[in-house]
Parts: C-alpha cells; sequence; structure tokens
C-alpha cells in the first residue's frame, strides 16, 4: 500500500502539465488575498500557527458525525444529519478560503499535490451540497449515497494534505530545529554592517541576519520561519524586514510577524558590540 500511494504522489509531483491551470490560478489567488489583513486573517498570524489546518477540523468534524448517524441509523430522513452537513458545508468556506492563501505561494510539485487536494475537496464540498439538498426533500438514500462519496474525496484530499505538511514542510515553522547557541559568538566586525542592508552570518550551522537600523544593531534567524526564505536577501523597511519569497514581513527589533503568510514570530538574537566586534546569542 505504501509503495502504491508513494507513486501516486510521485505521479502527481511530476504532472507537469497541472501547471497549465495551476500556475495562472495561484497568481489569480495571490493577487487577491494580497492585501495585508486577508493574508494576515487567512494565514492565521493572529492565530500563531496557520489557520487552514484547524478550519478543515469543523467541516470534516460535522460531515463524519453526519455520517456515524446514517451508518446507525435508520433509512428514514433525520434533521441532524441534515443539519450537520449543512454546517459543514457553511464551514467548508473559510477552511477552502485558508488553503487557497496557502497554496498560492507554493511552486512546482508541492503547487501540484496541492491543486489535487483542492480538487478532491471541492469534490467533497459539491458532494455534499447535493446531498444537503436530497436531505431536503426527504431522499435519504441517496443523500447517504452522496456523503460517503464525499468522505472518501475528503480521506484523499487529507492523505495529500497531510504529505504536504509532514512531508514536505509546507505550513511548520523552518526555524524551528536549528541551533541556537546561547553562548556569546563573534560573527564580523561592525565596519561591515551598512546602515539598513542585511547581513548574513553564521552562528555555528545557524545563519543569522544583521541588521543596523537607526545606531541600533539586530539580529534574526535569516531562515524564514514560513517557508525557508533567505531574509538576508530581503528589504529593510522602516522597522521591518520583508522576505524575499513571499512577502511576510517582521519587525528587526522582535521578530514579530507584521503580515503574512507567515503565522509565528522570527527566531530573535542578542547583540553586543566588544572592540568593534559584533558577538550574537540566542535571546533567552
Amino acid at each position: 500500500m505504501k509503495k502504491v500511494l508513494d507513486d501516486m504522489i510521485k505521479a502527481i509531483e511530476n504532472f507537469e502539465e497541472i501547471d497549465q491551470v495551476s500556475t495562472p490560478l495561484a497568481k489569480i489567488i495571490g493577487k487577491v488575498t494580497h492585501p495585508r489583513l486577508i493574508k494576515n486573517a487567512l494565514s492565521g498570524t493572529w492565530l500563531g500557527h496557520q489557520f487552514h489546518p484547524m478550519a478543515t477540523d469543523l467541516p470534516i468534524g460535522a460531515w463524519l458525525s453526519a455520517g456515524v448517524i446514517d451508518l446507525l441509523g435508520s433509512q428514514t430522513p433525520n434533521p441532524t444529519t441534515r443539519k450537520l452537513v449543512g454546517i459543514g458545508i457553511l464551514a467548508a468556506i473559510p477552511a477552502a478560503a485558508s488553503g487557497a492563501s496557502d497554496w498560492s505561494d507554493t511552486v512546482g510539485p508541492d503547487q501540484r499535490v496541492g491543486y489535487v487536494h483542492a480538487l478532491a475537496n471541492s469534490t467533497a464540498l459539491s458532494l455534499q451540497i447535493l446531498s444537503y439538498l436530497k436531505r431536503r426533500h426527504g431522499k435519504q438514500k441517496s443523500a447517504v449515497v452522496l456523503s460517503t462519496a464525499a468522505l472518501a474525496a475528503v480521506g484523499v484530499a487529507g492523505y495529500l494534505g497531510g504529505h504536504l505538511t509532514l512531508r514536505r514542510g509546507m505550513g511548520v515553522d523552518h526555524s524551528v530545529f536549528q541551533n541556537r547557541t546561547e553562548e556569546w559568538t563573534k560573527v564580523t566586525t561592525s565596519s561591515e554592517l551598512k546602515n539598513d542592508k542585511p547581513l548574513e552570518v553564521n552562528v555555528g550551522e545557524t545563519p543569522v541576519v544583521l541588521i543596523s537600523h537607526n545606531d541600533l544593531i539586530y539580529a534574526l534567524s535569516s531562515t524564514c520561519v514560513h517557508a525557508g526564505g533567505p531574509l538576508a536577501e530581503g528589504e529593510v523597511k522602516g522597522d521591518r524586514i520583508v522576505c524575499p519569497w513571499h512577502g511576510s514581513q517582521f519587525r528587526i527589533s522582535n521578530g514579530q510577524v507584521v503580515r503574512g503568510p507567515a503565522s509565528v514570530s522570527q527566531p530573535c538574537w542578542e547583540v553586543r558590540v566588544v572592540d568593534k566586534h559584533i558577538e550574537v546569542r540566542a535571546k533567552l
């Protein structure tokens, strides 16, 4: 079974013909979700982690509950299952919107798998809408068949989503496993640092970006928490640094995320200057 599933994933990842549809669609969604308030709301910047995984729990839970009642109940119309299916349909809207926003920042194999993931979820939603209409008209048997098929589609979508998250690292904090020493470490001289010009240095194997702004020096982990982008190649705008990959913005003073798609703060480092040498250590 594992080999079959792995082969299926690889086939999707390598199916470049999907790009003809997925790439233009991702650009459109990216433009729609670009405004900061929209991006932050859908990314989960306000929540402290990605919103989409949590948002999917309600529609899946509602639909699964309806399915269990259908399985254990009679073949007569049940208002409870109808309401559960309806709740799931409504809850699928924010789940789909947040997923689309996250997906618009992907490229290549991840975008292709995400596109099929979205197709499976869209199929499930369509089937549940039909099931809801059948339930309203008292056609219980056909409604149950439609909901069962929808749950199967949700299962496929869930597997693909799990692959993106757990094997491809989509939506996880890309700095979480980096070593952050608490010992002061000499990294460069103050003469190498220019005002508002990010400079990447290494603390052991961990890249750190130094920023001189208004006569103060700040340090953040250089690997963007969102997707691993190089913050040192980004632009400093006022008190923020902008990731060059997806436009996430972080305050240089404390790493707080100001604009998504990042949803967690960028790790900070303490900085000091000793005899014109800049030293950093992980903020305690």
